[in-house]
């Protein structure tokens, strides 16, 4: 399985969607082949361009009839489960429909089924959205991830008239996602892309650390001067992917806690998902002796521990900043030793093998239960461990 992560600096909309997939290496005669399944009156061309200075490959989809189509959801997932395409692309396209449909519905205060969308609910919107998840099916990418999302600003001209960016369907869709606004006054996020951003990204976070093999690169419709106006998508290997490996590193001193509610709050941040946790002592203001409390945690768990922090000690503040690390990789043996299941940490640089630890918990139960001293276990389950090999 794939993975693919968009960069957002230039925005997200359905075209620019379709581009960036494509350009990670499927034939546009195939997918114009299988959208014609949809049996609309549109013509699709790719082609490439330059953005700022980019090469970016252009999905127009023309759409061959002079009034616009308002379509309500019933009528959209009718003519997308008629449509010959696998299960997993229809209930993908479907679901990014209904969150945008009910966007619309909560914007405009009307009730879900009577929502009949405009410019999303069009023809073209219905080549990026079933093109969006049949693409994905296309290039075995199950799971997806992006940056926080440029959306732009200024106004922009809609069926319902002259509204700020971003929209209001935009602003619907991206409750809970990181935005900002940058370098230009346009639209950049258009309600196509947020919904699909909204309902496919699994989270969001600003440029983790890769390991990618293709990189796709589709094209807005404006051409910005000195702006590239280009969504790029980074995809490789899903089990390489780590959307947390930016880490940050959450301090507070105390001088009023317990050692046994230190003691306690360890376990407690462990549980919360710290990747690290420790205490040190410190001379803080006045010349009293305090204790350090240093967590490292990932970008998803660092709000969750900042509560616990405020929840479960005295402090009434921390700090948080992000730091860079470095780890081994890490693969995991199991030894029998002293007739227990003894599991064996092994840690690799390049390839080879640099430590070999045995797992603390399971030398201390088989420690116990042999009542044999705790170094003698660990000893013999490490020679055990290349006894093996």
């Amino acid at each position: 399985m794939k993975y693919a992560y968009f960069d957002g600096s230039a925005g997200m909309s359905g075209d620019m969607v379709l581009g960036a997939l494509l350009d990670l290496g499927v034939e546009p005669r195939l997918f114009r082949d299988r959208m014609a399944g949809l049996r609309l009156p549109v013509d699709i061309k790719a082609r490439r361009v330059r953005r700022g200075g980019l090469g970016a490959l252009k999905v127009d989809v023309a759409v061959r009839r002079a009034d616009e189509v308002e379509r309500t959801f019933a009528d959209v997932e009718r003519l997308v489960l008629r449509s010959r395409f696998s299960g997993a692309v229809k209930d993908r396209a479907v679901a990014i429909f209904r969150k945008l449909f009910e966007a619309e519905a909560r914007v405009h205060g009307r009730r879900f089924r009577e929502t009949h969308l405009h410019e999303a609910g069009a023809d073209d919107a219905l080549v990026d959205i079933v093109g969006c998840a049949f693409l994905a099916e296309e290039l075995g990418i199950g799971e997806f991830y992006a940056s926080p999302l440029n959306v732009g600003s200024g106004w922009v001209k809609t069926s319902h008239g002259v509204l700020p960016v971003p929209p209001p369907a935009v602003a619907e869709l991206l409750k809970g996602v990181p935005v900002y606004s940058a370098w230009v006054e346009s639209e950049l996020v258009t309600p196509t892309g947020a919904a699909i951003a909204a309902t496919l990204v699994r989270s969001f976070a600003k440029f983790p650390e890769l390991v990618y093999d293709r990189v796709g690169c589709g094209a807005g419709s404006n051409d910005f001067p000195g702006f590239a106006n280009v969504l790029r998508v980074f995809s490789g290997d899903a089990r390489r992917f780590e959307a947390g490996k930016r880490v940050f590193l959450i301090e507070a001193t105390l001088d009023d806690a317990s050692p046994q509610l230190l003691a306690h709050f360890l376990e407690r941040a462990f549980d919360e998902g710290a990747l690290d946790a420790t205490l040190s002592p410190v001379v803080m203001k006045k010349n009293r002796l305090g204790t350090k409390l240093t967590l490292l945690a990932a970008a998803d768990r660092m709000d969750a521990l900042i509560e616990a922090v405020f929840r479960e000690t005295p402090s009434i503040g921390v700090r948080y900043f992000p730091v860079e690390r470095r780890v081994l990789e890490r693969r995991f043996e199991k030894v029998r030793v002293a007739g227990r299941t003894v599991g064996i940490k092994v840690a690799s640089l390049g390839g080879r093998e640099v430590n070999v630890q045995p797992e603390y918990e399971d030398c201390v139960e088989a420690s116990r239960k042999s009542r044999r001293p705790l170094k003698e276990i660990s000893q013999l389950a490490v020679r055990e461990y290349f006894r093996k090999r």
